[in-house]
């Protein structure tokens, strides 16, 4: 969205002016733009971020896990140059989904029961269903071009937490 309004203001910038000098010739007035400095997302994908205990069970039957204790899910950031996690989370929040937060509590006292095929083990994990995000920080100079001062990815949790289920061979 900053892209956006900026290139707008961009736009609205650079048409040329002209004025007349004490000559009488027509001088064509130099582009400029609003300088500016911000983070936006160039790419997203779904990533679970688990809790650190993970439950196994089988080969069949039924696995029941429960959640005893609260933890916190956090996102975290990685960066070729200085940004920070709320400039990289307020972008994402605008581009990617409005749930993303910098922080999730698990809760405690959510319990799940799934049954487990036939020779198979049934694994589950409590966590946050979340988003990596791969952002750049740049800076629009004067002279209407854009310098990209960094890049990274952030793994950024969202307020909605649960199991995660799936099946292994062993």
């Amino acid at each position: 969205m900053r892209k956006i309004v900026g290139l707008a203001t961009a736009l609205s910038s650079t048409v040329a002016l002209t004025a007349i000098v004490g000559t009488g010739t027509a001088v064509a007035a130099p582009r400029s733009c609003p300088p500016d400095i911000g983070v936006g997302i160039t790419g997203h994908s779904s990533y679970f971020l688990g809790s650190p205990n993970k439950f196994k069970d089988g080969p069949g039957g039924t696995i029941s896990v429960s959640v005893t204790k609260a933890s916190t899910v956090s996102a975290t950031i990685s960066s070729t140059a200085e940004v920070s996690v709320s400039d990289v989370i307020a972008s994402a929040k605008l581009s990617v989904s409005g749930s993303i937060t910098k922080s999730v509590a698990v809760t405690v006292g959510h319990t799940y029961t799934h049954n487990i095929s036939a020779h198979k083990y049934g694994n589950a994990w409590y966590g946050s269903w979340g988003y990596k995000v791969d952002w750049e920080k740049t800076r629009d100079r004067a002279n209407c071009t854009t310098e990209v001062l960094a890049t990274g990815t952030a793994v950024l949790p969202v307020d909605s937490v649960g199991w995660r289920y799936w099946e292994t061979s062993s």
